[in-house]
C-alpha cells in the first residue's frame, strides 16, 4: 500500500529527533479463533530534541480509533494516512502517545500470522516483524536504532499459552501480563499464543541457570526430538558464551516451531520461532539434522549479534546474517561434542555455492549494502548478505586470526551491549585486537561488488620437478547493469597439494598458507621438489573466491574426484565443477559423466544431496535440448541403480529414493514407484513413509498417473497441514490445460490462499517435463505480475514473482519478452530486481546450452 515504505533519511531523521523509552502493548486476542480484527492498545513514551518537531509513528491497520499525544486527543482522520500517524507539535523532552485500534490477522506469514490446525481444528498464532511489519500489530517507531522496553499484555482464549520475549506469566482470568524486556528494537520483538504443547528444561553452568523451552503444535508432538535439540542448544550456549566472553544477555531462551514460517527461522529475542518442517514426520538424511542444527545455532547467534548489539540502519543487515551464519558453522566446526565437525564441508558445498550464483547476477552489490529504504532490503536477504558474507567473515578471521577475531567481538559486545552500531565499530575493535589496518581490507571485500577467480601457473622441468609456481588472480567484468567496477582482493588462502597413495586415494601431502595480491603471487616452492599430482588453491576453503584447476590436476581430479580421504577438498572440487558447468566452460553432458563416475563414493551425505539436485537442475536447463532426454534416462537409469544398491536404511538409500522419486519417466520406473507406494513391492531397508510417500505421488501426478480422486484418498491418509500442502503440489502439478488454469487462477487471480499454500502450488505447476502445457502462461506472466506485486503484501508478491518467471522457457524470446516488460512496465525496484535476476538465469542456461551442443560436436 502507498506509505508503507521507509527512507533512510527519514530515518536518520527521526533518530536525530528522538529517544524512544518504553512501550505498553496492549492486545485483545480472545477471537482469535475465529479470525477477522483484534483491538491493539499501544502506549509509548518518548523524548523529542525539540519543543513543537513533528514527526511520525507507524501502523498498518484497517481501522484506527483514537490517537492521544500527550493527554490532547487527535482528530484521526486528519493524522492517520496510509501507515503513518502524524505527530505534531511534541514538546521538549518528555511525550506520551497512545494509538488504539484494530488490527487484523495475516495468512501471508507477516505481522501476526494466524494458521488453523486441520488435525485439531484450533487456530496457532505468531509474530513476524522483520523488516517492518511490528507496525501491523502495534504503532511503532519501525527502524532498528530506535530501541526502547517493551511490556505486553495479551488477553487470550481460555486454555492457550502465550509466550513473549520476557519470561511467560501465570495468567489471572485469561490475561496475560508479561514484565518489560531489555532494551531491543522492534523487530525483535514476538509474540506466539495458541494450544501449543511444550517440553522445558535448562541451561546451567558455574551458578548461571537459563531456562529452554521447546513449543510446537499438539499435532506435531509425537515427532519432536526435544532432547536433540535442547543438546544442540547446550552446545551452543558453551561456546557462544566462551568466544564472546558476555553472558547470555535475556532471561530465557524458548525455541518456538510454528507453522506456515516464511523462513527458516527468526531471531526474536528470548523468543525464536522456527519453521515447523525441523520437526521431522519422516525419515530424513543426517544432512537435515546439520541444517536443523546450523539453524537453531544460528538464531542463537544472534541473541548477541544482532539483539544484544544492533545495526543502526538496514546496511549492516549483512554483518547481522553473515556473523551469525559464520559462528554457527565455526561453533558445529570446532565445539567439543558436534555430531558436525564437517559443518566447512557443507558451508563450501551449499553456501558458497549460493554466494557465487548471487553474484554473478545482474544485481550483484558489495556486501555492505545502499540501503535507500525499506524496498530495498525486503529484497537483500540474498546469498551475499548471508553466504558470501559470512565466506567473507572466514576470509577476516584468516586475515587477522582466530584470537584476535574474538578478543575483538569480545570487546565490542562489552561496548556496545544493548546499543546500535554500524560496521566501523566493529573493524575499529578488530583494528585494536589484531595490529592490522583493515579500512583497506574493508574497501576491497565489503565496499565493492563481484567475485574473483584464482588459477595456477605451474612450470616443470623435463623431470616433472616445479621451477615456478605462481598464482594468478582475475577479476572478471561484472555482469551487464550491475553497478561498480572488477576489483582485484587480498586473499588469504590455503594450497594442498596431493598425491595417490598406494590405495588409490589422494592424500594430502602438503600444504602452504600465504597473501595473494594482485594480477600475479609467487608461491614459495621449494627448487627441485616433485610436482604433486593435485594442486588445490583455496585448500581449507578460507577465501572466497571462483577456483580453477591447472590441466594435470584437473586430469587427475576428473579420474580420482571421489577418491579424496576428506570430504572438504572433494566438495571444493565438486564447487569448481559446477560453478564451471554454470559458466559453459564444462558441458552439462560432461557434468553428468564426472558425477556418475564419482559420486559412489561420496561418503558425505549433504553433498551427494547437492549433486542431486545440481544435476536435475543441469540436465533441465543447461543440456542442449537435443539431448536433454538422453540425459534424464541416463541419470534416471543411474538413480535407480544406485537405489538398489544403496545399503538398506542408509541415509544414501533414502537420499537415491528421493532422486529416483524426482526424475521417473518410464512406464517401468513409474511402475515402480506406483508399487512402492501400493505396498506391492518393496526395497530392504526402505521405508516408504509419510513424506516419502508424497514425493512418489507428486510424481506420478506429474505424469498423469494419478487423478484428482487418488490425490484426495492421499490426502485422507494424511489429513495434516503438511498434508494438504503437499495435496495442494500434487493437483497443480497434473499435466492437463484445466489443472493448470485452476492453479494460475488460485494463485494468480486470487488472493485467498495462505503463504504455505501458495507456495505449494507454484512449486507443482511449475513441472520441467511439461514446458508446451507451460507455454502460454509466459504471456500470462508478463500482463499480471506487476498488479499482483502492487496489490498483494511484499512475501506473497515475490512468491508469484519469482515462482511464476518463465525460467524454463529457456529462448530468446523469453529474453525479449522480459526485456519488453521492464521497458515499458516501469516497475519499482525491488521488482525490477527481481525480474532482472531472473532474466539472467535464462541468459545464463542459454550460454551453457551452447556449450553442451559444442561438446557434442567436438
Amino acid at each position: 500500500m502507498p506509505g508503507t515504505n521507509l527512507t533512510r533519511e527519514e530515518a536518520q531523521e527521526r533518530a536525530r529527533l528522538l529517544t524512544v523509552d518504553a512501550y505498553e502493548i496492549d492486545l485483545d486476542l480472545s477471537g482469535a479463533q475465529e479470525g477477522g480484527t483484534y483491538r491493539s492498545v499501544t502506549t509509548v513514551r518518548f523524548d523529542s530534541a525539540e519543543a513543537g518537531a513533528e514527526t511520525f509513528i507507524d501502523l498498518v491497520a484497517p481501522a484506527v480509533h483514537e490517537v492521544e499525544l500527550n493527554g490532547r486527543a487527535l482528530d484521526v482522520a486528519a493524522v492517520f494516512r496510509d501507515s503513518r500517524i502524524t505527530l505534531a507539535h511534541l514538546v521538549a523532552g518528555s511525550n506520551e502517545l497512545k494509538v488504539v485500534a484494530d488490527c487484523s490477522y495475516t495468512n501471508t506469514g507477516e505481522g501476526l500470522h494466524r494458521f488453523v490446525d486441520p488435525v485439531d481444528e484450533q487456530a496457532y498464532l505468531y509474530t513476524q516483524f522483520e523488516v517492518p511489519d511490528a507496525r501491523r500489530v502495534f504503532a511503532s517507531f519501525e527502524q532498528p536504532d530506535l530501541k526502547a522496553t517493551f511490556r505486553f499484555t495479551v488477553k487470550a482464549p481460555s486454555g492457550w499459552t502465550v509466550i513473549s520475549n520476557s519470561p511467560t506469566p501465570e495468567p489471572k482470568d485469561d490475561v496475560w501480563s508479561f514484565e518489560p524486556t531489555p532494551r531491543i528494537s522492534t523487530y525483535i520483538t514476538a509474540l506466539i499464543a495458541g494450544p501449543y504443547h511444550s517440553v522445558h528444561s535448562s541451561y546451567e553452568k558455574d551458578g548461571q541457570s537459563v531456562p529452554l523451552g521447546i513449543y510446537c503444535r499438539p499435532s506435531l508432538a509425537e515427532y519432536l526430538d526435544a532432547d536433540a535439540i535442547f543438546d544442540v542448544t547446550r552446545l551452543g550456549f558453551d561456546w557462544f558464551q566462551e568466544k564472546f566472553d558476555y553472558a547470555y544477555p535475556f532471561a530465557k531462551y524458548d525455541q518456538l516451531f510454528v507453522p506456515e514460517f516464511n523462513a527458516g527461522a527468526m531471531e526474536n529475542a528470548g523468543a525464536v520461532t522456527i519453521r515447523d518442517q525441523y520437526v521431522f514426520r519422516s525419515k530424513v538424511t543426517d544432512a537435515a539434522y546439520e541444517t536443523r542444527a546450523e539453524t537453531i545455532l544460528h538464531e542463537l547467534a544472534h541473541m548477541w549479534f544482532g539483539d544484544l548489539v544492533t545495526m543502526e540502519w538496514w546496511n549492516d543487515l549483512w554483518l547481522n546474517e553473515s556473523f551469525a551464519t559464520y559462528t554457527s558453522i565455526a561453533c558445529l566446526a570446532y565445539a567439543d561434542g558436534s555430531q558436525w565437525p564437517h559443518s566447512w564441508t557443507t558451508f563450501a558445498n551449499s553456501m558458497k555455492t549460493w554466494a557465487y550464483r548471487q553474484d554473478q547476477l545482474p544485481s550483484t552489490h558489495p556486501i555492505m549494502a545502499d540501503i535507500r529504504d525499506l524496498d530495498d532490503v525486503l529484497v537483500n536477504f540474498d546469498g551475499i548478505t548471508y553466504a558470501k558474507g559470512a565466506s567473507v567473515l572466514k576470509q577476516l578471521v584468516a586475515y587477522v586470526g582466530v584470537d584476535a577475531f574474538f578478543q575483538g567481538v569480545q570487546a565490542y559486545f562489552k561496548a556496545h551491549a544493548f546499543g546500535n552500531t554500524r560496521l566501523s565499530d566493529l573493524l575499529g575493535a578488530l583494528e585494536k585486537t589484531s595490529g592490522r589496518d583493515l579500512k583497506t581490507w574493508s574497501k576491497a571485500w565489503l565496499e565493492t561488488a563481484g567475485i574473483n577467480i584464482l588459477r595456477p601457473e605451474i612450470e616443470t622441468d623435463g623431470d616433472g620437478h616445479v621451477t615456478s609456481f605462481t598464482v594468478l588472480q582475475e577479476a572478471p567484468a561484472l555482469p551487464a547493469g550491475a553497478k561498480g567496477e572488477p576489483t582485484l582482493r587480498p586473499h588469504r588462502i590455503a594450497i594442498g597439494f596431493y598425491d595417490l597413495d598406494a590405495a588409490g586415494k589422494l592424500v594430502r601431502t602438503d600444504r602452504i598458507e600465504l597473501d595473494v595480491d594482485g594480477e600475479r603471487t609467487t608461491v614459495p616452492f621449494p627448487a627441485g621438489t616433485a610436482r604433486p599430482a593435485v594442486i588445490l588453491l583455496n585448500d581449507d576453503d578460507l577465501s572466497y573466491a571462483k577456483v580453477r584447476l591447472d590441466e594435470e590436476s584437473l586430469r587427475v581430479v576428473t579420474e580420482h574426484l571421489g577418491d579424496f580421504t576428506e570430504s572438504l577438498p572433494r566438495a571444493l572440487s565438486w564447487a569448481s565443477a559446477w560453478d564451471m558447468t554454470r559458466d559453459g566452460e564444462l558441458a552439462t553432458r560432461d557434468y553428468l559423466s564426472l558425477v556418475l563416475s564419482g559420486v559412489g563414493k561420496e561418503t558425505d551425505i549433504g553433498v551427494v544431496q547437492s549433486l542431486h539436485r545440481q544435476v536435475k537442475l543441469a540436465l533441465d536447463l543447461y543440456a542442449a535440448p537435443e539431448w536433454r532426454e538422453a540425459g534424464l534416462t541416463q541419470w534416471t537409469e543411474a538413480t535407480l541403480a544406485h537405489l538398489r544398491a544403496a545399503e538398506p536404511g542408509s541415509d544414501h538409500q533414502l537420499a537415491w529414493a528421493r532422486a529416483f522419486a524426482a526424475t521417473a519417466r518410464n512406464p517401468q520406473q513409474l511402475d515402480l514407484l506406483q508399487a512402492l507406494l501400493d505396498g506391492t513391492e518393496a526395497i530392504e531397508g526402505l521405508a516408504v513413509d509419510t513424506e516419502l510417500r508424497w514425493a512418489f505421488v507428486e510424481r506420478l501426478a506429474a505424469t498423469g498417473l494419478l487423478d484428482d480422486e487418488e490425490i484426495d484418498a492421499e490426502y485422507a491418509r494424511d489429513r495434516t497441514a503438511a498434508g494438504e500442502r503437499h495435496a495442494a503440489a500434487a493437483r497443480a502439478a497434473r499435466p492437463s490445460a484445466e489443472a493448470k488454469a485452476e492453479a494460475w487462477a488460485s494463485v494468480v487471480e486470487s488472493d485467498k490462499l495462505p503463504n504455505s499454500l501458495q507456495e505449494a502450488v507454484i512449486d507443482g505447476f511449475v513441472q520441467t517435463d511439461q514446458r508446451e502445457l507451460l507455454a502460454p502462461y509466459a504471456e500470462k506472466f508478463f500482463a499480471s505480475v506487476k498488479d499482483v506485486w502492487e496489490s498483494r503484501s511484499h512475501e506473497m508478491a515475490q512468491q508469484v514473482a519469482i515462482g511464476l518467471y518463465p525460467a524454463l522457457h529457456v529462448s530468446q524470446e523469453t529474453l525479449d519478452a522480459t526485456d519488453a516488460w521492464l521497458a515499458s512496465a516501469e516497475p519499482g525496484a525491488a521488482l525490477r530486481r527481481l525480474m532482472s535476476e531472473s532474466r539472467s538465469g535464462v541468459e545464463r542456461a542459454l550460454t551453457a546450452r551452447a556449450a553442451d551442443a559444442a561438446a557434442a560436436t567436438a
